[in-house]
């Protein structure tokens, strides 16, 4: 019997209430004890994320909290422009996932902002980051090496390091669209939230140094629950290595990666979604040949997203006994990063367990 996995009900609201916004006659006294001290993200999973790590020491805001909320089609509100002006440091997404945040931080002048496609490897032009364990001594190591480079390098050695992110960061903002091959939902790849959640507990170590010990501990733990993840994942793809998987929208992608499955997503289909677009009917009746046809392994779909032709898909999926997983962009009631992931990967896992 064809089974469905469902994560994240499309009508759950995320339970996970961060304190609102908040400001202070001295900008500079945030920053001494904490005290108004704020930080807004642009979706719950990045302030689920800050969280964990400030504890009571920072107010933090979620832009985007409902899993019912598109934030590549969201539009920033008056109250959203006035919490990012109050920021002290603001996270988003980059990538043209969300780029409210673009033009949020660009007005506001923001001078403290995080943007975590970076920290992703596979991010044109992004520097790179140490591999093996996620250690603070690791990248002391490399900033140390990084700031020799920078002392030794010419203008000619430097420039095509610069130039591709001046060129990738110009793609990103050209229209607000998605960079082409490069897929923006990066916080599915645990590897990438690790090296996020390090300079995060560098960059508010500084900004909140009365509360620094505390986050430091608190990043340790988050650290190495995101290592388990990465464990669980190696376990999946031991397991099921080069299973075949489709995707209606790339979300999940670099976890079914981490996993070891193989994308096997009729070309066209995830874009045509992704982008609001129809899917062409060769590429519709392609997909339905291949779902059908036994040549997929496990479906699965983005519950906040959604159309005649991924309802197709999906309806051949469960006709031909192919298990479907619903995966959300933001966390489900109750979750926090961690829990939510590791929720995914058990029903990736059951899934191809069969």
């Amino acid at each position: 019997m064809p089974r469905r996995l469902v994560l994240a009900s499309a009508l759950a609201v995320p339970a996970l209430v961060l304190a609102g916004c908040s400001s202070t006659d001295a900008p500079d006294a945030g920053a001494e004890d904490g005290a108004g001290f704020s930080i807004v993200a642009s979706t719950s999973v990045y302030a689920s994320l800050l969280s964990e790590l400030v504890g009571d020491a920072a107010d933090v805001t979620a832009i985007v909290d409902s899993p019912t909320q598109d934030p590549h089609s969201y539009e920033a509100t008056t109250r959203d422009q006035l919490a990012v002006q109050q920021a002290d440091l603001v996270v988003r997404n980059g990538g043209g996932y969300d780029p409210f945040m673009d033009q949020l931080t660009e007005e506001a002048g923001t001078e403290h902002v995080i943007t975590v496609v970076e920290y992703s490897h596979d991010y044109p032009g992004a520097e790179s980051h140490a591999e093996g364990e996620h250690a603070e001594d690791e990248h002391a190591e490399d900033e140390h090496a990084e700031d020799e480079q920078a002392e030794t390098a010419t203008p000619e050695t430097a420039a095509p390091e610069s130039e591709a992110t001046e060129e990738a960061h110009d793609h990103e903002h050209e229209g607000h669209d998605h960079i082409e091959g490069f897929n923006e939902h990066v916080w599915y790849d645990p590897h990438t939230i690790a090296h996020l959640v390090e300079e995060l507990g560098a960059e508010l170590g500084e900004l909140l140094p009365d509360a620094a010990s505390d986050i430091q501990v608190a990043q340790e733990e988050l650290l190495a629950d995101i290592d388990g993840l990465e464990s669980a994942l190696d376990e999946v793809a031991t397991a099921h290595e080069g299973a075949h998987v489709f995707f209606t929208e790339p979300v999940g992608g670099y976890l079914a990666a981490a996993a070891g499955l193989e994308d096997a997503t009729t070309e066209g289909f995830a874009e045509a979604v992704e982008e609001g677009q129809d899917v062409a009917p060769a590429t519709l009746l392609a997909a339905l040949d291949a779902i059908e046809g036994g040549e997929i392994d496990v479906l699965i779909t983005n519950t906040q997203t959604a159309g005649a032709e991924t309802q197709r898909v999906i309806e051949a999926a469960e006709g031909a006994g192919v298990p479907v997983i619903e995966y959300a962009e933001t966390l489900p009631d109750g979750d926090t990063y961690v829990s939510w992931m590791t929720a995914n990967i058990e029903a990736l896992e059951q899934a191809l367990a069969g």
